[in-house]
């Protein structure tokens, strides 16, 4: 054995050093420079909507805004004295030590107050506000100026909550890894200008003709408290030769001086998703030696536009000093980094508003220098200083408005050729086209060349847009020319267009790809420095050289050094396999150590388990876990037909435990009456919708299936439509009172009368109603707005909340549709995912290994595990426990909850049963059958019967069930939540 680990870590070693090889070559890619200006791609203005238009085309329109702005005067408003609000908004004061203030305790509503204008004006919008306690996001409120929104981006203004690490330095567990510390909020007063980083760096302007207004603030997300409200002038930013006349000139000479700041050291920042990470290479700060080293700052984690980080700098006398970074910025193929830079809340000169990172495929040590390459100087006075770097992407913004337009269009046409070619799906799963049918467009669209035309033009003119700002090619001016290849062809000869109408798909598919990431700034930062001009402080990046014996020595490392994630194997402990990622792994076996061991005395060893494989070859050999974590729902059931697994149910206080979780979830840990293992997480479904889109069209989110079929010929007539996910048979069974086994488990009934009505309903979705099929990427066409309506699990809804903070406010969820009964009710059967916990049968410490499970799923440890995760990971890692008292507890959005919680009501799992695995595959078939082959529902479904049937009785038959009961439990009705409701 350890001579096969020897000869892994020599390959390794191998590669390693080829790698380093390798770094010597490398093509110096093609430069181009700017020949399109924004003002290009922003000019063709769509036709009025009805919408407000977005800042940076307002801006264009007024070129003289900011000049104005600067001359404004000031216009103070007392949060106190509102005018007006909406009944659910919570408006109260508070007179606390930091004065009188508003405090607005919900998030939706709205408050409006009147004031008046002494001059007419640009102004910015300043509030003074304190985050209130509530969940772990920013505060969302839209401004609303006279009743209407000036501009698209003053929907949803953001304030921030502030974070910083609750310790620094990090702590180290046992064998020498860092642990990241929880994440401390700082609940404070701050002012901040109405400011959007996607539009411009500076913030937004409201124009106020001079006379009586009204400001109405929209409440879209947090509560939050105000202690004052102002419109301003804004500050004239001088330029950087300006900056430098200002201030005394440089006298060259002095001694050589610069200061580290570990860009892990931070002050404080704007999201809990911007983390520290930890990094191995030559030169990186601190050495890491082997060890989990949180030694770097942001990455991925920091990408998204506003989003900010501050660090402390201390300037040792008055004087001249000049800035570098440590970067390193290798995210987005051939894009820049941009980041505002601020000293002490000030932006020093016009040329930080929007500081370039090249793209970089290494870390490098590099000064903050304009295009010349000459470092910017700052003169600072004698003491502590704040540096702020936030994520800014309003260069982009010309792009992002100009794809939209040019996708739509795009979009517009291929419907346009569909109507007139009658080119439509038969069944949304084929293209039904005639390829060898003959076309004289010209007749048909004489200007349809003209309109290819345009739409040509005008990706031509985004692409070598990008590839000014950018300096360089990058992955989405190759799938831009990609899609003008594609275009060009049917240019040449427009009669080609009905043959290649499915082109048009591709091209939105190939650049839509690209919209979700095209306003992020992804930056990693190793450390910053503070220096006198022309020191040389001797610090560097890694070279490919260098990175040879570096390797070498952390090879030579792994040979002495502890790498077992759990430390060092306590002798009689109890033994957990965990199948999740290690930042998981992390903070529960630091919870056990501080929580679990003390509290009961059991020593405790975590491993992790990357391959359920580990389990099922550990099982055969012997060597299994007392328990194991992180399951998939079906593995318990599994394991128990084999006597695998421990029945739980016969363990003390099992009753009490199960009550922690929806009945309906658990039924699929349940085999011949016993319950081999416990939920930990769960993953629900919801009726996803955007609020603004449906309101114009006059519609309400649908509450039954019937009002699903009501309301879409008025989506397909406006070129919109709806997701329904087609692997989800289970819904439309449950829902139709329908099962895919009888109640003792033995018996398919897929056939029975209700199973053949939800197989109808299921399949004429895409038949009669013609569904898309396929759909890659729901959470783009949702916040694009051609799929406006859907439905989506857990993971789409964080997603919604992370990634796409341009529709905040204008989504919202529901329950998913149901059918009515006689009485009324709406039933909403639904299945929910999960991921378990069991004990295992060859246990030899079965009695602590339930007391660790019932620790380990009670209310006050899941709740705090689910506070911690979110807090050192971001609201990506969100932690969707099964456990109804510690769900309640995280930040959900109080519309959201009760759409979750009623949806969770209805949680009713499929049960696993000998031959369970062929229902979803017979189904499949059966779908396929009826809607691709045209098969009678009722003969697919037969089939479908049949074969599933057959597989039954052949494991049951392996495993010697003889007619025996399974015992299925039944679920018929929904969970009660109790006192406060659903």
């Amino acid at each position: 054995m350890k001579l096969s680990r020897v000869a892994v870590r020599l390959l390794l070693a191998a590669a390693v050093l080829a790698g380093a090889v390798a770094g010597f070559s490398g093509d110096e890619p093609q430069r181009f420079a700017q020949t399109v200006e924004a003002s290009e791609l922003l000019a063709p203005t769509p036709t009025d909507d009805g919408e407000p238009p977005p800042y940076a085309r307002l801006m264009l329109r007024q070129p003289d805004a900011e000049r104005q702005a600067a001359g404004s005067p000031s216009i103070s408003i007392d949060p106190l004295a509102y005018t007006r609000q909406a009944p659910e908004t919570k408006l109260s004061r508070e007179d606390g030590r930091d004065g009188p203030a508003l405090l607005w305790s919900s998030e939706a509503g709205w408050a409006e107050w009147t004031f008046e204008a002494p001059r007419t004006g640009w102004y910015e919008l300043h509030l003074d506000y304190k985050p209130l306690p509530g969940g772990r996001s920013s505060i969302v409120r839209g401004a609303m100026i006279d009743g209407a929104y000036p501009f698209a981006e003053s929907r949803a203004l953001e304030l921030e909550r502030q974070w910083r690490d609750a310790k620094y330095p990090y702590d180290r567990n046992e064998i020498g890894m860092q642990v990241r510390p929880p994440q401390t909020e700082l609940n404070e007063y701050s002012v901040k200008a109405a400011r959007d980083f996607s539009a411009s760096p500076r913030p937004l302007l409201y124009r106020l003709e001079q006379g009586r207004h009204t400001l109405r603030l929209v409440g879209e997300r947090e509560p939050v408290a105000l202690r004052g409200i102002s419109f301003k002038p804004q500050q004239a930013i001088p330029t950087y030769a300006e900056y430098v006349a200002a201030h005394p000139a440089y006298a060259p000479g002095g001694d050589p001086w610069h200061e580290v700041i570990e860009a892990e050291a931070f002050l404080r920042k704007s999201s809990l998703s911007i983390q520290t990470d930890h990094w191995a290479e030559p030169n990186i700060s601190p050495d890491p030696k082997g060890r989990i080293t949180y030694n770097v700052l942001g990455g991925n984690r920091w990408r998204l536009p506003g989003e900010w980080v501050e660090w402390e700098l201390n300037a040792p006398t008055d004087g001249w000093y000049e800035l570098d970074l440590k970067a390193f910025q290798n995210y987005r193929a051939g894009f820049k980094a941009y980041r505002m830079i601020e000293l002490d809340g000030q932006v020093p000169f016009r040329e930080w508003l929007r500081h370039e990172i090249g793209y970089r495929k290494e870390f490098e040590v590099a000064p903050v220098a304009g295009s010349d390459g000459q470092p910017y100087r700052i003169y600072l006075r004698k003491g502590p200083h704040a540096l702020r770097l936030t994520a800014d992407s309003s260069s982009l913004q010309p792009v992002v408005l100009a794809l939209r337009e040019a996708l739509s269009e795009l979009s517009a046409f291929d419907r346009h050729i569909r109507l007139l070619t009658g080119n439509y799906s038969k069944n949304a799963s084929d293209a039904n086209i005639d390829a060898q049918r003959t076309w004289d467009m010209g007749k048909y669209d004489p200007a349809a060349k003209n309109k290819l035309d345009a739409i040509a033009q005008r990706l031509t003119s985004i692409r070598d847009y990008l590839n000014g700002i950018n300096g360089r090619d990058s992955d989405l001016s190759q799938a831009i020319g990609s899609s003008l290849a594609m275009l060009d062809k049917m240019r040449t000869d427009v009669n080609e267009i009905p043959s290649r109408v499915n082109d048009f798909s591709t091209i939105q598919a190939n650049i839509g790809a690209w919209m979700t990431t095209l306003t992020e700034q992804p930056l990693l930062l190793d450390y910053l420095v503070l220096r006198t001009p022309d020191t040389d402080t001797g610090l560097k990046a890694a070279t490919a050289l260098s990175r040879v014996p570096y390797a070498l020595k952390d090879f030579g490392r792994s040979f002495t050094m502890d790498y077992e994630l759990g430390g060092k194997t306590k002798e009689g402990a109890l033994t957990i396999w965990v199948q999740r990622g290690r930042d998981y792994v992390d903070l529960l076996r630091e919870m056990v150590d501080q929580d679990f061991t003390p509290r009961t005395g059991i020593p405790v060893n975590i491993n992790l388990m990357t391959s359920p494989n580990q389990l099922i070859l550990g099982n055969a050999a012997g060597e299994v876990p007392d328990v194991a974590l992180g399951l998939g729902e079906a593995t318990p059931a599994d394991y128990a037909m084999r006597d695998a697994v421990e029945d739980l149910s016969g363990y003390p206080g099992f009753g009490d435990v199960m009550k922690r979780f929806i009945p309906g979830a658990a039924r699929a840990l349940s085999y011949r009456g016993g319950i081999y293992g416990l939920p930990e997480v769960q993953n629900f479904q919801l009726l996803f919708y955007r609020t603004d889109i449906l309101e114009r069209l006059g519609l309400e989110p649908p509450d039954t299936w019937e009002d699903v079929f009501d309301l879409l010929p008025t989506l397909q007539e406006n070129g919109m439509t709806m997701s329904v996910p087609k692997g989800d048979f289970a819904t439309f069974f449950l829902e139709n009172g329908a099962e895919p086994y009888a109640s003792d488990g033995l018996r398919a009934e897929l056939d029975s009368e209700q199973g053949q009505r939800a197989f109808r309903q299921w399949t004429e979705m895409f038949t009669k109603y013609n569904l898309p099929i396929d759909i890659p990427a729901f959470f783009q066409h949702f916040r694009d707005g051609d799929i406006p309506i859907g439905i989506a699990d857990f993971n789409t809804y964080v997603q919604l909340l992370v990634a796409a903070p341009d529709i905040t406010g204008h989504w919202a969820t529901a329950p998913l549709p149901g059918i009515a009964q006689k009485n009324g009710e709406v039933v909403r059967w639904s299945p929910q995912g999960l991921s378990t916990a069991v004990i295992l049968q060859k246990s030899e410490r079965k009695d602590a290994a339930w007391q660790f499970l019932t620790w380990w799923t009670s209310d006050e440890v899941q709740a705090q595990y689910a506070a911690d995760m979110e807090s050192f990971y971001g609201l990506e890692y969100r932690w969707n426990t099964a456990n109804v008292n510690a769900m309640r507890s995280l930040p959900w959005p109080a519309a959201d909850l009760r759409s979750i919680r009623e949806q969770a009501r209805w949680t009713r799992n499929l049960p696993n049963v000998p031959g369970y695995y062929f229902l979803g595959r017979e189904m499949e078939f059966a779908w396929n059958r009826t809607v691709f082959d045209g098969m009678p529902a009722k003969e697919s479904l037969e089939q479908a019967q049949l074969s599933l049937q057959r597989e039954m009785d052949r494991r049951q038959r392996d495993f010697g069930i003889g007619g025996r009961s399974l015992d299925v439990p039944q679920v018929d009705r929904p969970y009660d939540w109790g006192g406060d409701g659903s």
